[in-house]
């Protein structure tokens, strides 16, 4: 027994507890006969045929007995090893019937300990996605509920003949049909990214970050400068793999996101390489951000303050798009904070490093 426990290949297991079993058969019988012989001849003085047909008649009912020992053992030992399967089994048909089953918690050891663990990791990742799921839903329905409630009310009304239909009406109308236009475009490239089809769809090559970056800059300058009063903006060249539209929309998002909420008068961008990959810091100072909330501005719908306006520009969608892009790019995107003085990182992987570091 002390071999098989320390045997933790499933496989080695049932051949230790089978040899096992044969084992013990063969003992348990062997011995018998052998000592029951012996005391035949030795205390009973019976030999010849009648030796034989009585050792033939005592093996049968060892035989039978050693049989059901070893089987009681083989069975009892097979059910310990089956048990987690047994749970594995209960579970995966609640997960089929739509259930969130328990996670599954049974004492075993290798490559059964390990099946356990995967199945358990599948299950919460599984129950993880569905709440994202479930909450994604509610966030849709919330965010077009309004704009689809102000349109029926106003083509009721149009056609209650309760108001006029008018220039400035049907551009109300317009701006709220586009408004939910914009959040379906926005859902949809946050799936885009999100789910893995970018490869398919979306060209990778070689992208110098700094013309780029400065061309984004370039579409903000504008804004920036009606915004902040000083504006340090230091770029290093690199070069990198990824989707250039793709990293444009995620520098649009981000400076869109700086510029709503913004409260200070200087903004600092900062684009350097440090060892093999390339960081962008975005420092500003911007309406308060619960630290211990900062990595929840990058989820779906999310946003600081449930009382902001919720336009389509307002969706809670731009900083979630930028970081399922950035992850799509084998990047990370993160944010510092200590409450109103922001620095939105970016980090993405480059071909070429130099020796510069950040200011």
């Amino acid at each position: 027994m002390w071999l098989y426990k320390k045997l933790s290949n499933l496989l080695s297991r049932l051949v230790a507890l089978n040899s096992i079993v044969i084992l013990l058969v063969i003992l348990l019988a062997g011995l018998s006969v052998k000592d029951y012989a012996c005391y035949l001849v030795n205390s009973e003085q019976v030999v010849g045929q009648e030796l034989v047909e009585t050792l033939n008649g005592f093996l049968w009912k060892v035989g039978v007995f050693a049989f059901i020992i070893a089987g009681l053992f083989h069975y009892f030992t097979v059910r310990k090893i089956v048990d987690p399967i047994n749970h594995l089994s209960k579970a995966a048909n609640e997960m089929k019937e739509g259930k969130s089953p328990a996670l599954v918690k049974v004492k075993t050891s290798g490559e059964m300990k390990e099946l356990v663990e995967n199945f358990n990791s599948m299950s919460e990742t599984l129950m993880s996605v569905q709440e994202q799921r479930e909450e994604m839903l509610r966030d849709i329905a919330h965010e077009l509920r309004t704009p689809l409630t102000n349109i029926n009310g106003y083509l009721e009304a149009l056609q209650n003949k309760v108001i006029e239909g008018d220039p400035e009406l049907f551009g109300s109308l317009l701006e709220e049909s586009r408004r939910i236009t914009r959040i379906v475009e926005l859902i949809t490239e946050l799936n885009f990214w999100s789910n893995g089809n970018y490869f398919l769809e979306k060209e990778f090559v070689g992208i110098e970050i700094k013309p780029l970056l400065s061309e984004t800059l370039t579409n903000f300058q504008l804004k920036l400068n009606n915004q902040f009063v000083n504006l340090d903006i230091q770029i290093d060249q690199a070069t990198m793999t990824g989707n250039p539209d793709g990293i444009k929309q995620v520098f649009t998002n981000l400076l869109q996101n700086i510029l709503d909420y913004n409260i200070g008068s200087r903004l600092s961008i900062y684009g350097v390489t440090e060892s093999d990959h390339y960081r962008i810091r975005f420092s500003h100072e911007g309406q308060r951000i619960d630290p211990d909330k900062k990595n929840k501005i990058f989820e779906r719908f999310y946003r600081i303050e449930e009382s902001r306006s919720t336009k389509a520009d307002g969706a809670g969608l731009g900083l979630a798009i930028a970081k399922s892009i950035i992850t799509a790019h084998h990047g990370m995107i993160y944010l510092d904070t200590d409450g109103t003085n922001h620095t939105f990182s970016i980090e993405l992987p480059i071909e070429k490093v130099t020796d510069k570091t950040l200011p």
